[in-house]
């Protein structure tokens, strides 16, 4: 490992730990280097507040003149919310700056480096750069393509089933395995369930870790069924929205709207299009959307190639019959020529279980 790695991974380390804190902004981190000591060190918080690279320079005070920066993602180059972290640097007196990879907004993307350059700073880019993008997966789709980044949890037995064809599915995976999905959903912007998941279950979809965040609460319900008793509706823990149909009660929708929920109608005639939620999402600035639906719904976004990551947890554990659900459900595909493959695939034992990790390859993609 050289010098270089070393620092850049104390960065990504520092960026890690604030994780579901920073959205929609990316995740990053930064190290001032001096005469081979750490002198600064900082991590970008929350939206609006101040960048990693400030922190740092804050930090190193004037311990900074001369040194290097290790940044995990390219100092952005205009006024935001926040001033230019590129003239931050040059201000601080820094000598060289070490990128881990560009910024792929496209005000930023270069710019940054460009800014540096001129000022006579030695740039070099590429340090991890692997790492710093897949860290930073949901931040490089919603800034380029203005959507979601969606993530498809499901936990089923070795067999697929996520419950008996009595419908019963408590538990299906251990405490560990569903203590690392409230992790997942204190970190993702959003979690949505069909409705019935709320009819059958009545979940909080809340994340029960300290110190943590609830997510935003999306229901999907295209005739207004949802009971009005409901948790979600009621216990104003989460904000919820409801995404409906055409086809849906009109006087029901008056009244969770009265209760502060908000209600967004489809162009679905008589189901929820699954496409105008994204987009919707995307407008209203949620970077990320965690699906915790049944068999029907996850179809309904794999079919239509909105799912970019796959976590499935699988407990050893057998039910059988034929009417036992499945985790994914829908019309399926006619040849397995179609069938959606996963790459980047990754096993983690959770006390009793397996979590596998995975990310569709889109369609057009090389198989």
């Amino acid at each position: 490992m050289s010098h270089h790695e070393f620092y850049m991974d104390l960065a990504l380390t520092n960026a890690q730990t604030m994780k579901g804190q920073t959205d929609p902004n990316p995740l990053v981190g930064s190290v001032i280097v001096n005469d081979q000591r750490i002198v600064g060190i900082g991590a970008h918080m929350k939206a609006g507040e101040p960048h990693a690279e400030i922190h740092a320079i804050r930090m190193a005070g004037e311990s900074a003149q001369g040194g290097t920066i290790y940044v995990t993602l390219e100092p952005c180059s205009h006024h935001g919310r926040t001033g230019p972290c590129a003239q931050a640097i040059i201000d601080a007196g820094i000598r060289k700056v070490v990128i881990a990879t560009l910024d792929p907004n496209p005000i930023v993307s270069g710019n940054g480096v460009k800014m540096l350059e001129n000022a006579g700073i030695e740039v070099i880019v590429g340090i991890r750069e692997e790492e710093s993008r897949k860290m930073n997966e949901v931040f490089n789709k919603f800034i380029v393509e203005k959507q979601p980044f969606v993530t498809l949890k499901a936990a089923s037995t070795l067999d697929g089933k996520i419950a008996t064809h009595s419908l019963d599915s408590k538990w299906i995976t251990s405490p560990d395995a569903r203590q690392d999905v409230h992790q997942l959903r204190n970190e993702h912007m959003s979690i949505l369930v069909g409705v019935g998941t709320v009819i059958e279950d009545d979940p909080e979809l809340t994340a029960r870790i300290p110190n943590g965040r609830n997510p935003l609460r999306i229901v999907l319900d295209s005739k207004l069924r949802i009971p009005m008793e409901s948790k979600v509706l009621n216990d104003g823990l989460a904000e919820t929205w409801i995404f409906t149909s055409q086809y849906y009660d009109h006087q029901k929708r008056k009244e969770l709207e009265d209760l502060g929920v908000s209600v967004f109608e489809t162009s679905g005639e008589i189901r929820v299009d699954v496409q105008d939620v994204v987009r919707t999402l995307g407008e209203k600035s949620i970077s990320s959307l965690f699906i915790e639906g049944g068999g029907t719904i996850n179809a309904a976004f794999l079919e239509q190639g909105l799912i970019d990551k796959v976590v499935l947890y699988f407990a050893p554990k057998l039910i059988g019959g034929k009417e036992a659900p499945t985790f994914l459900e829908g019309a399926g595909f006619d040849l397995m020529k179609d069938a959606v493959e996963l790459t980047d695939g990754e096993f983690t034992k959770i006390g009793k279980d397996f979590r596998f990790t995975g990310y569709p390859l889109k369609q057009g993609a090389d198989k």
